[in-house]
């Protein structure tokens, strides 16, 4: 079955290539939005596979949220990570247009825009951790200083 979502993927692997950014992509035997769903197809730990939350300040700015999956967020630690008086996740349906992917498919790096990121710091305990990879059908497998350093990101203790 082909991938509606391949060029995306296409897209995503550009511009890791032009960041210089080591990656790996691998296919899910199925689609999948959740990260618990992701973990359960792919067979890696659900807690080495983000959730990358798009969310937006009281003053106005969008930011990603990075975070284990079997973690969830801490909505004031992160509004502080970001020096705000406080966020709310974008609606699910609406977060593709901050990203630039799918539900399933937003990679940890590589946005459409130019967003604030936070990495909670649990994920940099691992040299690598995977994220959408562009499609509900791909994991992402990157380097956390990768990410960390593309994204110009603020690392912080944003999960309950």
């Amino acid at each position: 079955m082909q991938d509606p979502e391949r060029h995306l993927q296409v897209k995503l692997e550009t511009k890791l290539k032009k960041m210089g950014v080591w990656h790996r992509f691998i296919e899910k035997p199925v689609s999948t939005v959740h990260t618990a769903d992701a973990a359960e197809a792919s067979g890696i730990p659900l807690h080495q596979i983000s959730k990358n939350l798009m969310a937006k300040t009281k003053e106005g700015q969008y930011a990603s949220l990075i975070i284990p999956g079997d973690k969830r967020i801490d909505y004031k630690a992160a509004a502080k990570a970001l020096n705000s008086k406080g966020l709310g996740l974008v609606p699910f349906d609406e977060a593709h247009n901050i990203s630039g992917y799918p539900p399933g498919g937003t990679p940890s790096i590589g946005y459409e825009r130019n967003l604030k990121v936070v990495v909670d710091e649990e994920l940099t305990k691992f040299e690598t951790f995977y994220c959408g990879g562009g499609s509900s059908r791909l994991l992402l497998e990157v380097r956390k200083d990768d990410v960390i350093r593309v994204n110009r990101a603020v690392i912080g203790k944003i999960t309950e």
